[in-house]
């Protein structure tokens, strides 16, 4: 388990190292089910318990491989970099 909060209080990923897997649940999501929008990004402000830690987990998934694959709780799996599937995150920001 990877301790990944700022989405609720305790939130937690899944990490299959020796598969290269990593479930991110809402810490990092590919849908936005409220706005429609896709792409890696943190769940929308009104559903996160804390901004900052939801932005804080992203440095802690920059600290796996990049060849991790990460399973979010909404939308599509990242297949590729997943630095640069946390930088897209942090662009699309806290809305």
């Amino acid at each position: 388990m990877v301790k990944l909060t700022g989405r609720v209080e305790g939130s937690t990923g899944y990490l299959f190292p020796e598969r290269g897997l990593l479930f991110t649940g809402d810490a990092l999501v590919t849908h936005d089910g409220l706005t429609g929008d896709t792409g890696p990004r943190l769940v929308c402000r009104g559903f996160t318990h804390d901004g900052d830690a939801a932005l804080a987990t992203l440095d802690r998934i920059d600290e796996l491989p990049t060849t991790t694959m990460l399973l979010p709780g909404h939308g599509d799996p990242v297949t590729g970099d997943a630095r640069t599937a946390t930088r897209k995150a942090r662009q699309a920001g806290l809305r």
